[in-house]
């Protein structure tokens, strides 16, 4: 268990998920620069939500992503839900050359000119995927999150990855429960357990069959050199790769479905001009970033923001990157989805060093799916009032856990 900064009364941080959570950072927001909040296990860290504090903390020299040397209250292995955020050793959560050395060895495949070479790919994983739909009943209800939105980003990392197809519903699982923070202790270490042991079986698999894929690459930088990467940094950048590339697509789609279903009059404008697409894609990714809270960052040295608020060397910090892009002082109406909107700044990928690096890839699974899915179902509706969708009991993830549709409506 961690200590606590010197303050009383932390705010509990909301798992609700959804528009929960998204009033409860205004609410934090307007209470200060940051504010103490508690999380599972009673770890407490500083919650940011205003974009400005933000920003400055995201490239702050003295803001640390490493607990190893940052966060001294911390035992790693100590608090299971926190495994593949902060105990993992990737370039998710490390500094300086660590950080430039483990990145540099998954960069190269998420070039522009590699991500644009996915575009076919992505096309046939799509067209396969509608071609399925088509065969339903189009009149009674179906999940699209399962049926489409989740299987497009995660058919295509899986590919990426050379995860075999016998081993991807546990992969996916596994990946799935990370987001998870509304759960037992017991949960939380079971997935903990389970998501090492998955990316371990398919460093196992590829050690005996080697191919063209990311894996292997990254098996045989560390079967060559120990030291450019170690066999706890294999399995750290497997997670942080394999989790990334699909969850955060995910999201994407299934929030620019629902926000355009919700709102006609935008979902004619971007069918009358397809180019406006990437439009949507970037106020879906405003409004409903994938990813709400980020952890965790760690202070290095004490670090004063203003209005009473000084966090102190070795306190833990989590950025709501998620409410940059919702924060009043950046955009007018920050809770209306507008595709017309002149600016449409936010922080879905991060900030700084640590931005995604699969993010262009995701605008790309997006930009695909989006217009072909439209297009194959013109007729699109959802099946249930927007409100009533349930969101991740999480203060991580934003997704939604199912997505109703009916694929040709009579309405």
């Amino acid at each position: 268990m961690t200590s606590s900064p010197a303050q009383s009364a932390p705010v509990t941080l909301t798992s609700s998920g959804g528009p929960h959570l998204f009033a409860q950072a205004d609410e934090l927001r307007a209470a200060g620069p940051a504010v103490l909040v508690r999380m599972p296990d009673d770890v407490i860290a500083w919650a940011v939500t205003r974009g400005d504090v933000i920003k400055r903390l995201a490239t702050h020299p003295h803001v640390s992503k490493d607990a190893r040397t940052s966060w001294p209250s911390h035992f790693p292995g100590s608090i299971p839900w926190l495994y593949a955020w902060v105990d993992v050793v990737s370039m998710f959560t490390s500094d300086g050359d660590d950080h430039k050395r483990l990145r540099q060895l998954v960069s190269r495949a998420f070039t522009p000119g590699r991500v644009e070479a996915m575009r076919p790919v992505l096309e046939a994983i799509v067209t396969d995927l509608l071609d399925t739909l088509a065969a339903q009943d189009r009149s009674m209800p179906l999940d699209l999150r399962t049926h489409f939105s989740y299987r497009v980003p995660t058919r295509l990392i899986c590919d990426l990855f050379g995860v075999p197809d016998d081993q991807r519903p546990e992969m996916l699982r596994v990946i799935d429960s990370v987001l998870a923070t509304d759960v037992t202790a017991q949960e939380a270490e079971t997935t903990k357990h389970d998501l090492y042991r998955a990316m371990q079986t398919l460093v196992d698999i590829k050690r005996d069959s080697p191919g063209e894929d990311m894996t292997s690459l990254l098996l045989a930088a560390h079967e060559q050199d120990g030291d450019r990467l170690s066999h706890i940094e294999l399995i750290s950048t497997l997670i942080l790769m394999i989790g990334a590339g699909s969850e955060t697509a995910v999201a994407l789609i299934n929030a620019a479905v629902r926000e355009l279903l919700t709102h006609p009059e935008q979902l004619a404008a971007v069918l009358a001009e397809p180019a406006r697409w990437r439009d949507v894609i970037e106020e879906s990714l405003r409004l409903h970033p994938p990813i709400m809270y980020m952890p965790l960052r760690y202070a290095a040295q004490d670090i004063d923001l203003g209005e009473g608020v000084v966090i102190k060397e070795g306190e833990a910090i989590i950025v709501g990157f998620g409410a940059h892009g919702r924060d009043p002082g950046t955009h007018q109406d920050p809770g209306a989805f507008l595709i017309d909107r002149q600016t449409k700044e936010h922080m879905a990928f991060g900030h700084g060093i640590h931005h995604c690096l699969g993010a262009p890839l995701a605008r790309l699974e997006a930009e695909i799916a989006l217009p072909a899915l439209f297009a194959r179902f013109p007729r699109l509706a959802l099946a249930t009032a927007p409100e009533d969708l349930q969101p991740q009991r999480s203060f991580i993830g934003t997704d939604v856990t199912a997505l109703p549709v009916v694929l040709n409506s009579e309405a």
